[in-house]
């Protein structure tokens, strides 16, 4: 069977609504060429992100119906601190309402201005908070990692000597804590091995630094060690994400991800000083420690999607639509990461539009052409999201990879959506020798992506 099988039925659908091309174009430059000011009801297949999409289950659904929304004590939270405690293993358990409201309370307890953050890769708004307290966001990505031909099944590496490097550099003094993105959402999706895990551990003991994990896509991340290190392959998913978790000392998650949920996320750690003072933040900017800034109904969506994700049936299937979906592209010359990460497959806009230099923003470019052509929206990881100025030289640094990333929500399409999405990605590939590139006409100082108004070159 070339496509996997859903393990679910569907119960509830949602019609789709189809526009023309004309119409398309009209409302793309209504909003400045920026997809995330494009209205959810003028997309045909939204491929944007994966988080807060997800389609929730029978079991999730009858849990809201239990919700209870006491201030303090609600059941639901100790129904979901348990679930966490048990995959996770940490002792501290702070409910937030997504995964940024758990960074932004974790640095603004760790970090000190001039700190340094190192990550194998930091994706947007982990990044933003780093900066937003006074920090440095480094990102320490093995080298094949940054080859987006490469097939290495573990591209979401840390450069563990890199890192060490990186300690010796600026010293332990200066690093709070080291942290690792699984999957590696920025490097496209790419997994981080087990033993990339205990080395990068072992790097942090030696000299003192804690280590924290951005969680939010762990059973994709621990589903892909089963498959590609043999030597776990008989462990189930959830003693992997056990034994992966026990080497750190904490992680922040966004549950809109692996946890199945719409709304929803927490921050966890061993430490009681850090915890303390989180959760006194967490008092002034979210709400009472056991509901965080969520509806009890909400916490006990969440406990029941996370361990709802370990289910190495549903993992075969979404892996399996990932891929799929990638080797229907990368078959007709469709430049792409390889191998396909958990979440999404990640289109090489670099090689996709050569004609265009980062400066004119070739990821947003290709975007746009998708949407235009076919009513798919999808988010651009490129110069757009990351390109820096250098303060002292004002010098524009662009990242490594321009990706255009199609983020496939969890349980919601089928196959013929995916094979609409690669018809239509073949037909722009035909046609993108037509295609132009951008200029910013409005930006913000963080996160500028999120409402940069563009015009076409």
């Amino acid at each position: 069977m070339q496509f996997p099988f859903e393990p679910f039925k569907i119960k509830v659908v949602e019609p789709l609504k189809r526009t023309s091309r004309e119409e398309r174009d009209k409302v793309i430059r209504e909003a400045g060429f920026n997809l995330f000011k494009v209205p959810a009801d003028s997309i045909l297949v939204d491929l944007l992100t994966d988080s807060g999409t997800s389609a929730m289950s029978d079991n999730q659904w009858a849990g809201i119906m239990l919700g209870d929304e006491s201030y303090a004590g609600s059941k639901n939270f100790y129904h979901f601190e348990d679930a966490v405690r048990r995959i996770f293993g940490f002792r501290h358990i702070i409910p937030t309402h997504q995964g940024r409201t758990a960074e932004n309370l974790l640095f603004s307890v760790v970090l000190k201005p001039g700190n340094i953050v190192p990550n194998n890769t930091h994706f947007d708004t982990t990044r933003a908070n780093v900066i937003h307290k006074g920090g440095h966001a480094v990102d320490v990505l093995n080298r094949a990692g940054r080859d987006p031909n490469s097939v290495e099944p573990f591209k979401g590496n840390m450069d563990v000597e890199g890192l060490e490097r990186l300690i010796n550099e600026h010293g332990p003094e200066n690093i709070p804590l080291v942290m690792l993105t699984i999957t590696n959402n920025s490097a496209g999706g790419q997994p981080v091995s087990m033993q990339n895990v205990r080395e990068t551990r072992a790097v942090c003991r030696k000299y003192g630094i804690p280590l924290f994990f951005d969680a939010c896509r762990y059973a994709e991340n621990c589903f892909f060690i089963k498959e590609r290190e043999p030597e776990l392959a008989r462990k189930t998913v959830l003693e992997l994400a056990q034994e992966l978790f026990s080497y750190g000392d904490g992680c922040t998650m966004s549950a809109k991800k692996d946890g199945l949920v719409n709304i929803g996320g927490f921050l966890a750690m061993n430490s009681q000083e850090w915890a303390t003072k989180a959760t006194n933040l967490l008092i002034l900017i979210e709400g009472f420690p056991t509901y965080g800034g969520l509806a009890g109904r909400d916490l006990e969506a969440m406990a029941r999607g996370l361990e709802e994700v370990l289910n190495e049936d549903y993992l075969r299937f979404r892996i399996g639509q990932i891929r799929y979906l990638g080797e229907e592209l990368d078959r007709a010359g469709v430049p792409i990461i390889k191998p396909t990460g958990g979440h999404a497959v990640y289109l090489n806009a670099r090689e996709f539009l050569p004609h265009i230099p980062p400066s004119q923003f070739p990821g947003q470019a290709l975007a746009v052409a998708l949407y235009r052509e076919a009513g798919i929206r999808s988010v651009e990881i490129g110069s757009l999201m990351f390109a820096e100025k250098d303060p002292q030289t004002g010098e524009v640094r662009y990242p490594d990879l321009e990706l255009v990333r199609l983020a496939v929500p969890r349980r919601v399409y089928t196959s013929m959506h995916m094979n609409y999405v690669a018809e239509s990605i073949i037909s722009v590939f035909e046609k993108r020798d037509e295609i132009r590139g951008f200029r910013i006409v409005e930006e913000t100082e963080y996160l500028r992506h999120f409402t940069a108004v563009l015009e076409e070159v």
